[in-house]
């Protein structure tokens, strides 16, 4: 939970300082069971109950934004010196650590995997987002640190997937871009509900795609074995026209009428016509044959 914590803070918290050097910590969402679930863990480890406020967007939308408080006199200062946020001087004095999002890692306390994966589902819950798996694939982790969005990439790519991270109007986002690397991500921070969630939109987007590849091969190839037979059908009768079937070898006189007598078969329903049976190669040699024929006549008339 401090771990999940420290994340929360480091990402989606403000700091700040009062005159006497007491600090404050400020964490606004607009997820209500975030928030409560933010107050509760800071119940849980610390005893303390965070000030709670509500308040009424006045933009368009209106939406409601959840502000915790937590004062120097309820905990802060303990809470940022846990999560390495602050440090303590020879005489005692709190400051920020600028080494925050480096050294919280190397402490035996925060080494387990089991901290690792709260740090990661701290980091979503705070500046997390997914785009409809419908449309594209898409994780990310928005923070105002380079330096955050550099530890996030590191835990992520500990578990094996392929973070990246992209500057984007003044923030770093900290990224996953293939569905199998969010599956994992997801199962990772435990949110297994929306991964199943994920992994059914997947299912049946493969399915449609498998369907709309395989009903494009068909069409493609009933195009072209139609194309085909009408331009065959075309040069036998040219050549019965102009040349006659009688001047034609027995066994291309014999595909040429078994064409044009049934136009729509294809090369294997031609071949078992035949007597012996034949092959679809070697009805389709026999029917490139009588093009070749054909076009040589069509050339010599022009000539």
């Amino acid at each position: 939970m401090l771990s999940e914590l420290a994340a929360v803070v480091r990402i989606s918290g403000v700091i700040g300082f009062n005159a006497k050097g007491e600090a404050n910590i400020k964490v606004v969402t607009e997820n209500a069971a975030f928030a409560r679930k933010l107050f509760t863990n800071i119940k849980k480890i610390y005893n303390i109950y965070p000030e709670v406020v509500a308040r009424k967007s006045k933009k368009l939308k209106k939406h409601t934004s959840y502000i915790l408080v937590i004062t120097d006199l309820a905990g802060a200062g303990q809470i940022l010196e846990d999560i390495r946020m602050t440090a303590r001087n020879k005489r005692g004095a709190s400051f920020l650590n600028s080494a925050a999002d480096s050294s919280l890692f190397g402490d035996n306390k925060f080494k387990k995997p089991c901290c690792k994966k709260a740090y990661l589902r701290g980091a979503f819950l705070s500046g997390g987002s997914i785009s409809d798996p419908e449309k594209t694939y898409h994780l990310e982790i928005s923070n105002h640190s380079r330096e955050a969005a550099a530890q996030i990439q590191m835990l992520m790519n500990g578990f094996g997937l392929n973070a990246k991270i992209v500057k984007r109007k003044g923030t770093y986002v900290t990224y996953l871009k293939e569905g199998e690397n969010i599956v994992d991500f997801l199962n990772i921070i435990g949110a297994h509900t929306s991964l199943l969630e994920l992994e059914n939109v997947r299912i049946l987007k493969e399915m449609r795609n498998n369907v709309n590849r395989i009903v494009n091969c068909e069409t493609a190839n009933l195009e072209k074995t139609v194309t085909a037979s009408v331009r065959q059908v075309e040069n036998i009768k040219y050549i019965r026209d102009t040349l006659g079937f009688d001047n034609l070898p027995d066994n291309l006189r014999e595909v040429a009428e078994l064409r044009l007598n049934y136009s729509d078969a294809n090369l294997k329903e031609l071949g078992q016509m035949l007597s012996p049976a034949l092959g679809k190669s070697g009805v389709n040699h026999r029917l490139r044959r009588l093009d070749e024929i054909a076009e040589n006549a069509r050339n010599l008339e022009e000539e």
